[in-house]
């Protein structure tokens, strides 16, 4: 069966959201999910940064996949992702000023983002055009979601606010900790924690 065809679609789509969800199963982009989670603002604009830029990369490298040349394909891969990684953050720059400032270098860093680097080798060098964008759509679906549920979590605790809307009771004393470094590694590792368990019960 071609790896086009549309019944490899659906499971393509899914991988991102769950089985191989770049951050829960794969571990990889660690270093945004802890940064810019203390707020679900900037997560989702980071989750949609990302996506542009998984999108506009797939779509290059599987257009260029028959090009490549093995020694070559690391360098094309990044030259790619840079370009839109560039846009993304100039675009941020342009109309959404302080997104732009309070997400800092974690923009620029989705160049050597490990999610990105992977879906360009693993999925869109193999892959024709059609498969590369939902694989790309899904994981960086997964990956926002992922980012989203994280930062709602911390920024109700730390704050008792969501998107700057109070959802806690009067009484509520918000729990700084929840803002910091610290509260970042303390709610990944409680939802790594219970996505292992839901795996264990489920295989």
């Amino acid at each position: 069966m071609s790896q086009t065809a549309t019944p490899a679609l659906g499971p393509t789509f899914t991988a991102g959201l769950w089985k191989e969800n770049p951050v829960l199963r794969l571990l990889l982009g660690m270093c945004p999910t802890l940064a810019v989670t203390a707020a679900l603002k900037p997560a989702i604009t980071m989750g949609g940064c990302v996506i542009f830029v998984l999108i506009c990369s797939n779509i290059v490298v599987s257009l260029m996949r028959n090009l490549l040349k093995p020694h070559l394909r690391i360098l094309m891969f990044t030259l790619t992702i840079a370009t839109f990684v560039t846009i993304a953050d100039l675009i941020l720059k342009a109309f959404v000023p302080d997104m732009s400032a309070a997400l800092g270098p974690y923009v620029p860093l989705i160049i050597v983002n490990c999610i990105i680097i992977c879906r360009a080798e693993a999925c869109a060098s193999k892959n024709g055009l059609v498969v590369s964008v939902v694989d790309a759509i899904g994981m960086g679906l997964g990956f926002t979601l992922t980012l989203s549920v994280l930062a709602s979590i911390r920024e109700i605790l730390s704050t008792g606010k969501l998107l700057e809307v109070s959802v806690m009771p009067s009484g509520f004393v918000p729990w700084a900790a929840m803002g910091m470094p610290v509260g970042a590694f303390i709610t990944l590792g409680l939802i790594l924690g219970l996505v292992n368990i839901i795996t264990k019960k489920a295989s």
